[in-house]
C-alpha cells in the first residue's frame, strides 16, 4: 500500500480521534485535517502581494535574550507589507524547542499551517507523514513556489535528497551553497585553532606532526606565568580546550593523522566511506583509538583542559574571551576570541596527514527537514505561495544572516548596488561583535536557498564565510584525500527507524568511551570490549543500512 494512501486513511482516522476527544469534554469546536491530496486553486489567487490581508498560523523558535515577538523582526515586517498576509505565530525558545514542538506535533489542536523552524530529523519527517500530521509538497511546489522550484531545476540532486523512497517531499529545505566539493564551508566543523600570539612569544614554530604539536602545549603550560605577565592575562592558562563530543568543539580534527588517517569527523554517525566505497565506523578503526591514547597523553600532561568533558558553550567562551587558551576548537575562532591573535592549525602528521571532509559537505550546507506544512492548513497552496517568498534570491540572505536598515546600531547588511546597478545585499563590517550573536539578532533561519551564483549580483559573501572558505582552500582542501563522503539520502522510515534505535546505543557508548579514556586511558583488554559491545549493539547491522543507501546512490549516479 503506497505511503500517500496510508497517511490519507491515518489523517482521517486522526481527525475522528481528534473529534471524538473534544466531544467528549464537550467541545463544539472541530478540527479539520487535510487528507493529504492535492488541492488545486488558481494560481492568481495566490499571486504575492495578495489582493485581500490574510492571516496564517505559524511556529517558530528564537534564540534566547533575542526578540521573541517574531512580528517585532525587520524581516517578517517587510514580508508582510510585500505579501499582505499577516502570520499570527507562536514563538517558542530555541532551548525548549525540542520538548515542546514534539508535544504539539502530538495535539492537532495546538498546531498552526506551517512549522517554519521544525529542524525535523527523516525519522520525525516519516513519523509525521505517516500520522497525517503533515501533508506531501511536491505538487504544490511545482505548482505554487516557482522560487524553489528554480532552485530544484538547476540543482537536481536538492529534489533528490528532499525526496523519500516513495516519492514523497515532506519539507521544505534550508541550503547554503558557499564553495563546493573539497573546498564547501562545511567540509571542516570543528576546525582547530593555535594562539599565533602565544608562539611569537615563545617563539615558536607551527607545529605540524602531532610531536612538535604536544612540545608546543608544553611550552604554554611551562611558560604560563611569562604568558600571564605580558599579556595581562587573569585566570590559569590552559594549553588547550575544548567540548569534547560536541559538535564544532570537539578536538577530533587533531586526531586525523593517526591509523589510517580516518579521524571522526562524522560524531554524530561515526562513519566513514573508503576510497572503495565501503562505510565502515570511523571510532572502531585503529587510527581512533592510537589517537584517543595519545589525547590521553596530553591530558596526563596537564595540557587539556579538565572541564574539557563538561563545560557549557557559555563557560566555553568565556574562558576564551578572557585569553586564557593556547589551542581551541569552533566553527570560527572569533567565537571564542579574536581573529588577529589566532590562525588555524593545519593538520598534524603521525602516521600520515589527511582531513576526512565532513559528510554530506559535498553538496554544501543542507537542512532536509527545515519546515513543513501541517494537515491543519486550510489552503496549503497559499501557505506554500508564502513560504516560497523565503526562497527569492534577495530574501534568503536575509532569512539566513540578517538585514539592513535596521532601528538598532548594527545592520548585518548596508543596502547597495551589483555592477548592473540593481539592489545588492553588501555585509557590514562584523567589528569586535561575535557573527552568531549578531545574527540571532536579526535573522529568522527557516527554510531558504543560497546559491553560489547569488554572490555579487544579489549579495556579497560574508566576510566570515569568505576568511573561513579561504582557510580551507589554502590549509586543509591539499590534505583532503579521501574520495567520499557520505552523502545525504533519504532512507525509508523501516531503515530510518532502525537506524534511529541502534544509533541511541552505539553512540552512546562510543562518546562515553571516548571521554572515559580521554581522562583515564584503557588497555587493549578494554579496546576489545569495546569492539565486542558494539557488536553486540548492533554495528553490523548498523554499517549494513548505510552501505545499502550508499550503494543505490552511486548506482543512481552511474
Amino acid at each position: 500500500m503506497k505511503k500517500s494512501v496510508v497517511k490519507r486513511m491515518l489523517a482521517v482516522t486522526l481527525a475522528a480521534a481528534t473529534v471524538i476527544s473534544m466531544a467528549g469534554c464537550g467541545s463544539s469546536s472541530k478540527v479539520e485535517l487535510n487528507d493529504g491530496t492535492f488541492k488545486e486553486v488558481d494560481p492568481a489567487s495566490v499571486a504575492m502581494p495578495l489582493a485581500e490581508k490574510t492571516t496564517l498560523t505559524g511556529m517558530i523558535s528564537y534564540p534566547a535574550n533575542t526578540e521573541s515577538n517574531p512580528n517585532n523582526r525587520t524581516i517578517f515586517k517587510r514580508l508582510q507589507e510585500k505579501t499582505n498576509v499577516e502570520i499570527e505565530w507562536t514563538a517558542i525558545q530555541g532551548d525548549q524547542w525540542s520538548d515542546k514542538i514534539s508535544l504539539a506535533m502530538a495535539d492537532v489542536n495546538s498546531l498552526t499551517d506551517f512549522i517554519f523552524t521544525a529542524g525535523f530529523s527523516d525519522s520525525d519527517l516519516l513519523k509525521y507523514a505517516d500520522q497525517g500530521v503533515i501533508i506531501n509538497l511536491e505538487d504544490y511546489i511545482d505548482a505554487y513556489m516557482p522560487n524553489l522550484k528554480a532552485v530544484f531545476d538547476k540543482y537536481p540532486e536538492y529534489r533528490t535528497m528532499t525526496t523519500d523512497t516513495e516519492g514523497h517531499i515532506w519539507s521544505l529545505p534550508w541550503i547554503e551553497q558557499l564553495g563546493a566539493n573539497k573546498t564547501a564551508i562545511q567540509t571542516v566543523g570543528d576546525m582547530s585553532f593555535i594562539n599565533k600570539k602565544w608562539m611569537d612569544f615563545l617563539g615558536l614554530e607551527m607545529p605540524t606532526t602531532v610531536d612538535e604539536f604536544e612540545q608546543v602545549l608544553i611550552a604554554f603550560r611551562d611558560h604560563s606565568s611569562e604568558l600571564q605577565a605580558e599579556f595581562g592575562i587573569e585566570g590559569d592558562i590552559i594549553p588547550m580546550s575544548c567540548i569534547v563530543n560536541d559538535g564544532d568543539q570537539d578536538p577530533a580534527i587533531i586526531i586525523n593523522g593517526f591509523g589510517e588517517g580516518y579521524g571522526d569527523a562524522d560524531r554524530g554517525r561515526h562513519i566513514a566511506v573508503t576510497d572503495d566505497l565501503k562505510v565502515i565506523c570511523s571510532a572502531t578503526q585503529q587510527g581512533y583509538k592510537d589517537g584517543l591514547t595519545w589525547l590521553h597523553k596530553l591530558y596526563e600532561e596537564g595540557l587539556i583542559d579538565p572541564e574539557a568533558f563538561t563545560q557549557e558553550w557559555s563557560t566555553y567562551v568565556s574562558k576564551g574571551k578572557s585569553g586564557r587558551y593556547g589551542v581551541c576548537f569552533s566553527w570560527d575562532v572569533a567565537n571564542i576570541d579574536n581573529l588577529e591573535d589566532w590562525v588555524p592549525l593545519p593538520a598534524l602528521t603521525a602516521d600520515t596527514r589527511n582531513i576526512t571532509p565532513q559528510n554530506g559537505s559535498f553538496t554544501s550546507g543542507y537542512d532536509r527537514g527545515r519546515c513543513v506544512v501541517t494537515s491543519v492548513a486550510k489552503n496549503p497552496a497559499l501557505v506554500c505561495a508564502w513560504l516560497d517568498q523565503m526562497y527569492d534570491p534577495f530574501q534568503s540572505p536575509q532569512n539566513n544572516w540578517g538585514t539592513y536598515g535596521e532601528d538598532d546600531e548594527f545592520d548585518i547588511f548596508e543596502l547597495g548596488k551589483n555592477d548592473a546597478g540593481e539592489d545588492m545585499l553588501k555585509h557590514a563590517p562584523l567589528g569586535d561583535a561575535s557573527p552568531v550573536e549578531v545574527r540571532e539578532a536579526e535573522n529568522v533561519a527557516g527554510p531558504l536557498a543560497i546559491l553560489d551564483e547569488y554572490y555579487g549580483v544579489y549579495v556579497t559573501c560574508p566576510d566570515d564565510a569568505q576568511y573561513r572558505l579561504d582557510w580551507i582552500k589554502d590549509i586543509y582542501t591539499q590534505d583532503m584525500n579521501t574520495k567520499y563522503v557520505y552523502p545525504n539520502v533519504f532512507m525509508n522510515r523501516e531503515d530510518t527507524e532502525e537506524l534511529s534505535n541502534l544509533q541511541a546505543d552505539i553512540q552512546k557508548n562510543i562518546n562515553a568511551k571516548k571521554s572515559d579514556w580521554i581522562m583515564n586511558g584503557f588497555t587493549d583488554a578494554d579496546w576489545d570490549q569495546y569492539l565486542k559491545d558494539l557488536d553486540a549493539y548492533g554495528l553490523p547491522k548498523y554499517l549494513e543500512i548505510y552501505q545499502k543507501y550508499l550503494d543505490a546512490f552511486y548506482a543512481d549516479a552511474k
